[in-house]
């Protein structure tokens, strides 16, 4: 490391701490420019800029780990890029290239190397990049303009003192409207959960699980993470729905299912009156990798899986594995590991 940052990587949690530099990239008149890093964390933009007024943003959420080795890399970013592209196009913002997306991240983090946690802390560092619409703007339209950015902090572990399951609660609102903006990861869809969880946590849960919203009968996501269950015959199964936020955890964690532990995987509709046909069930997203999940209450019930206490075998398999990927110690698919160099 080129300096000590004198950081204690055992008291970390995920809360923001500004660190060296940032990448940022304007597009204006029809193209991106360079881009460049940048000391200063605050951005100067137009009172008049949409992502203030009309929510024209979008944003990704992605890790670099640390090996044993010391080296530093990166977890499959070409698909947070493509996640972001996607995210773009569905509100009318210039797509970031795959390329550009990856090199800035690649530059963030070779500049905060010395915030990099080291091998075994747990910890790791996150990047989050994100695009706004700025510029002077008043009517309802796309921005004249756009900032593409990259911060990134040095996050603790999810599970302090190890891996446990958790409850949630089935919850009366919704999350994403049908044919809207629930696929793509736009800040709008944070905003309303944020009353939903907070309801939740009132009543001693994790947070709530939201229903599809068209029947209210199917589950889509739990929280700000997707959910899985598997079946009591060792089945992988994932909600099919266009409403659901595509999870590069879970898209991930079916891969690994099926060609790791050889089972099979069904992404397909989950009826919150049928789930006693899990024995166990989880929440995955890039935070935690995965939350187990103890139970779920639905119309007064608690629904308990595997244990309110112990985390299901197929589950921390699953975490066990994706993590050594994460972190060097399982050779990973083709591709899904970039190398800070």
């Amino acid at each position: 490391m080129s300096k000590n940052v004198g950081i204690d990587w055992s008291k970390l949690g995920f809360s923001y701490m500004k660190t060296d530099l940032r990448y940022i990239s304007r597009w204006k008149d029809g193209k991106w420019d360079e881009g460049e890093l940048v000391e200063d964390n605050r951005l100067n933009i137009s009172e008049a800029s949409t992502a203030l007024h009309y929510g024209q943003q979008c944003f990704e959420g992605l890790k670099a780990y640390r090996t044993k080795e010391g080296k530093i890399q990166l977890f499959r970013p070409d698909e947070n890029a493509k996640r972001m592209i996607k995210s773009c196009k569905r509100v009318l913002m210039p797509e970031v290239p795959v390329e550009k997306f990856i090199d800035a991240c690649l530059q963030v983090v070779k500049a905060n190397e010395a915030y990099v946690p080291p091998y075994g802390s747990g910890a790791t560092l996150y990047l989050r990049p994100f695009v706004i619409g700025v510029g002077d703007n008043l009517g309802v339209k796309p921005a004249p303009e756009y900032m593409f950015s990259i911060f990134c902090v040095p996050v603790g572990p999810y599970f302090k003192g190890g891996m446990a399951p958790v409850n949630f609660i089935i919850s009366d609102y919704d999350r994403a409207a049908p044919y809207g903006t629930g696929a793509a990861k736009v800040g709008g869809n944070y905003a309303g959960s944020l009353l939903p969880h907070e309801l939740a946590v009132k009543k001693g849960f994790a947070d709530c699980i939201y229903l599809d919203p068209e029947t209210h009968t199917k589950i889509e996501e739990v929280g700000a993470a997707n959910f899985f269950g598997i079946t009591k015959d060792n089945k992988f199964i994932t909600p099919d729905s266009p409403s659901i936020l595509p999870s590069i955890t879970r898209f991930s964690l079916m891969y690994l299912a099926k060609e790791y532990l050889r089972m099979e995987v069904n992404h397909r509709d989950v009826f919150v009156d049928n789930l006693d046909e899990f024995k166990e069930a989880g929440a995955c997203g890039t935070a935690a990798v995965i939350t187990p999940i103890g139970g779920i209450e639905y119309k007064g019930k608690l629904h308990v899986f595997h244990s309110e206490t112990e985390v299901g075998p197929v589950t921390k398999k699953l975490y066990d594995t994706l993590y050594g990927i994460q972190f060097g110690d399982i050779k990973a698919p083709e591709g899904w590991i970039v190398e800070v160099k």
